[in-house]
This record gives structure tokens, sequence and C-alpha cells, in this order.
């Protein structure tokens, strides 16, 4: 099992490697999730990739397979940038495409301004440079009190998928693992997420960006998304609908599509 050492605890990852012999080899893309997801979150749009590029996916800290800090670890995004460099490093990631989601689409823009050259293209999916539009702390807070994680989960459900938009089986599927997400880090993860501006320095991205945003985020209103991509010297913006906030589950191949060719016209 692959894993990425920091003095906080290991962190998880998956690696795949399987570029076709009579392709050109393209650079790794390193995929960031969000709260209530995982790494598994990604292997939907594993098909339409690895056939050219190395992909590694990561579950962040505090879920999945990666280590869960004790309540009193200070939460902070740059501490998310570091574990997302860390994940890199383990990798052997030197220059990578980055795609990040939702809290994860944040930390991957925090760290295409703080490693410019590390990043050589960015993929934002329902994720904002702000979070004060995202008003659930305390909404959520009480759903984890009366409910726990597996109420919480529920209630989530419909802020992300519209109804039918999932066959049975990965409805269940992506309720069950977010529930698996403890209280603490989805509260911690959130408060970083509500806390964050990073507007004044978004004119230091100097790599391609490709946004992608459902129609219908409860959390991020498409006009934030406007305004991220007016802000962006080098960005391409695709509104995909309909859709909610489970946008890169729900539109897998749609979105994965995107990115290849967003990619393969720059390698």
């Amino acid at each position: 099992m692959p894993v990425a050492p920091t003095a906080d605890g290991a962190l998880h990852y998956d690696a795949v490697d399987i570029a076709a012999p009579w392709q050109t080899k393209g650079l790794p893309i390193l995929f960031h999730h969000g709260i209530g997801s995982s790494g598994l979150l990604w292997r939907g749009w594993f098909p339409a990739l690895i056939d050219r590029y190395p992909v590694v996916a990561f579950d962040m800290r505090g879920c999945g397979r990666s280590a869960r800090p004790p309540a009193e670890f200070k939460w902070s995004l740059p501490r998310m940038v570091d574990d997302l460099f860390a994940v890199a490093d383990a990798a052997g990631l030197e220059r990578f495409h980055l795609v990040g989601e939702s809290l994860g689409g944040t930390v991957a823009l925090a760290a295409a301004i703080e490693r410019p050259d590390r990043i050589a293209t960015l993929t934002v999916s329902n994720g904002a440079h702000l979070g004060s539009s995202i008003q659930h702390v305390e909404v959520w807070r009480g759903q984890l009190d009366s409910g726990g994680a597996a109420g919480w989960s529920h209630a989530f459900m419909p802020d992300r998928f519209h109804a039918g938009a999932l066959d049975a089986e990965k409805e269940a599927w992506f309720e069950g693992q977010q529930a698996e997400w403890p209280r603490n880090t989805i509260l911690k993860a959130l408060g970083v997420l509500v806390g964050t501006d990073l507007t004044p320095r978004l004119e230091n991205i100097r790599c391609p960006v490709l946004l992608l945003h459902p129609d219908g985020s409860p959390f991020i209103p498409v006009p934030v998304m406007a305004e991220l991509h007016r802000l962006l010297p080098n960005a391409r913006l695709n509104v995909i609908g309909p859709a909610r906030h489970g946008l890169p589950f729900s539109h897998a191949t749609q979105c994965s599509g995107l990115l290849r060719s967003f990619l393969d016209g720059r390698t």
C-alpha cells in the first residue's frame, strides 16, 4: 500500500502507470478530492486517461485510508497544500497536472500559487477560490449531532445529485463511503474552506486552467465560478448540467473527456 509519510501520519495514495507503449506518455496527473469523498472518487475518470497519463489519487488527511489526526490538530490550507506535495514527492511526481474537486479544488488553486514550478496545468471541478458563499457549518453540525455521520451523509445526497442521476449501486456506494467520514474531519475541513479567500493571489496562476462546474451546485453558484474564470489569466470554463455538487462522480465520463482533450492539446 503506497503511502506518503508526513510528521503527522501517513497519507494513502493509489498510482496507476500503464500508458500504452505506442502512446507518447504525458506528464502524470495528481487528483485531490473534497469533503465527503475519497481518492476512489476518480476511478470513473481513469479509463479516459490511463492509456497515456500516469495517475495518482490520494485520500486526504482525516479520511479514508489516510491518517486521522487528533482533535488538537491545527487544520489549515497551508497544511493541506503541504500534504498534496508530500504525496507528489512520495509518488515521484516532479512536475504534474493537478486536478481538484470541491475543497480539493481550493487546495489545488493554493498549490498552484505556492509552487508554480511543479504544476503544468490545473483543473478545478465544483471548487472555488473563496468559501464565504458556503454557509453550512452550523447546518452540518446539527445534522451530525442529531443523526451522526450517516444522517449527515443521507441529508447531503440531494445536494450532491439530482434524483435519478446515479444508478442505485453507485448511489449506495457514495452515500456509504461519505458516511465513514469522522465528524471532526468534516467540520474542521469545512472550517478551513469557509475561511479561505484566494482572490488577491489568483493573478499568480499562469498555467493553463480548466474549470468544470455544475449548473446547480447549492454551495458554489455559477457566478462565483464565472468570477474565478475572469480573474485567472489563462482559464477555460465549462458549465455542465443538469448537475449538482457531485459533478465529478455523476458526470465522470464527460468531465474526464474534457480533461483529456484539454491535456492532449498541450502535450
